[in-house]
């Protein structure tokens, strides 16, 4: 049985080798820049021992993920004494394995396991694992070894290239942060007619859920609804026109992310050609000119 180890005991580390530990994976040491938070996380798996050193885990196991900050990462392989043979594994999303050379270099195999998931807490990491995507990238033997452990984690996979890796995080970037930052603007904007931001999450809450829903279950175009699926000038015009006027520093924004939609709405059929360009002009319209329509 593979002996696991993890540098890094923070919310990735931690929910991984939980996830792995339940899974029947036998994790063996683990140590972090905080001492106190590798003791916390060994104590709640049978034989696993907090050490105070990199070097220590490496020496102990024989799979070691290096879950650490991504800016740590490099560090790490260039001061471990790796071994022949050894698998040293990061779970950064936008760094290739290019970062473990140090490790390979010393006869070590290289990958990285990405999990397509957002951890913002240690107990929603454990939570949204299951059915989450790994982004894999590794040579065989590794390979297949990742992918039996996505599996195990009840998840699927991906193989990627060290040239994917940058924009493929920059996708994640943009699905699951920016959601955020656009949820943040929508709740602004309740603000101005004094809803307050949790009451305004809240009453969000089931419209971001059903649209979650038709983009799994309808797809796109499909699931596009609202002004621009319609083409409908007059609200579109009513929205830029009300931003001005209350969120002037909005409407850029609103008004770029229209320009980006229009192609999804000629993709669901709903608009025509002629029509996606008069609700194009409308959007790359001066504010004043948009006020007129």
């Amino acid at each position: 049985m593979l002996k696991l180890g993890f540098i890094g005991a923070g919310t990735v580390g931690t929910a991984l080798a939980l996830r792995l530990t339940d899974k029947g994976y036998q994790v063996v040491a683990v140590s972090s820049r905080t001492h106190t938070s590798a003791e916390k996380l060994a104590q709640t798996i049978n034989g696993c021992h907090a050490v105070r050193n990199n070097q220590a885990v490496a020496d102990m196991a024989d799979f070691v993920f290096i879950t650490t900050p991504d800016g740590a990462i490099g560090a790490v392989a260039v001061e471990v004494k790796w071994h022949p043979e050894q698998s040293v594994v990061h779970c950064s999303g936008a760094d290739s394995t290019e970062v473990l050379k140090p490790a390979r270099d010393l006869g070590a195999r290289v990958g990285a396991f990405h999990p397509l998931q957002t951890f913002a807490s240690v107990k929603q990491a454990i939570d949204n694992i299951p059915g989450s995507t790994f982004a894999l990238e590794a040579k065989e033997p590794l390979l297949t070894t990742l992918k039996e452990m996505a599996a195990a984690l009840d998840g699927h996979w991906i193989k990627l290239k060290a040239t994917d890796k940058v924009v493929y995080h920059a996708a994640a970037v943009i699905a699951c942060n920016y959601l955020v930052t656009l949820v943040k603007l929508a709740t602004d904007l309740w603000q101005t007619f004094n809803v307050p931001r949790q009451e305004a999450i809240r009453a969000l809450m089931p419209l971001l859920q059903g649209t979650l829903n038709n983009l799994e279950n309808v797809g796109i175009p499909n699931c596009l609804t609202g002004p621009i699926a319609r083409g409908d000038m007059g609200t579109i015009t009513k929205h830029l026109n009300a931003l001005e006027k209350v969120a002037p520093s909005l409407v850029s924004t609103y008004r770029e992310l229209g320009l980006q939609t229009i192609p999804i709405a000629i993709g669901k059929g709903r608009i025509n050609q002629e029509r996606a360009e008069e609700v194009r002009a409308l959007l790359k319209q001066p504010s004043n000119k948009s006020r007129e329509c």
